[in-house]
């Protein structure tokens, strides 16, 4: 058993290759053989969001505070907020990040398969992401 303390957590910025905007990352637990699962809680400020993505085996998003939005290829965003959860398919393109004006911050959750936990796409959209939401 290992207890890592809230101030030993891995804590970086989110990457611009895969976000807009400010996006920090607290990783929870990268992927420690025989286990496959990746946790980090991600804070996006208001506006930030990360780019079009897949994941092999699919993500579990959990909202811990504010409001954010969540969208598929093709679909217009839905607005997501504190203690709602999302499941994501595997291989379902979609993006989420926080609403325009406010910040949300969520536990995101996924299985890494082959040393793979994403499949970066492109950047989403000002059109995309300024769709009013379903």
């Amino acid at each position: 058993m290992e207890i890592i303390a809230a101030p030993d957590h891995a804590h970086r910025k989110g990457p611009a290759s895969y976000f807009t905007g400010n996006v920090s990352l607290h990783l929870l637990t990268e992927s420690r053989p025989p286990a496959s699962v990746f946790a980090a809680r991600v804070s996006f400020e208001p506006g930030a969001r990360t780019a079009w993505h897949t994941h092999p085996v699919g993500q579990l998003l959990h909202v811990l505070s504010g409001t954010g939005l969540v969208a598929l290829r093709n679909q217009a965003p839905r607005v997501i907020a504190t203690g709602d959860t999302v499941w994501i398919d595997p291989g379902e393109e979609h993006w989420h990040g926080a609403a325009p004006d406010s910040a949300m911050e969520h536990l995101a959750v996924q299985e890494v398969r082959d040393g793979n936990g994403a499949d970066w796409l492109e950047h989403v959209t000002e059109t995309d992401y300024l769709t009013p939401p379903a």
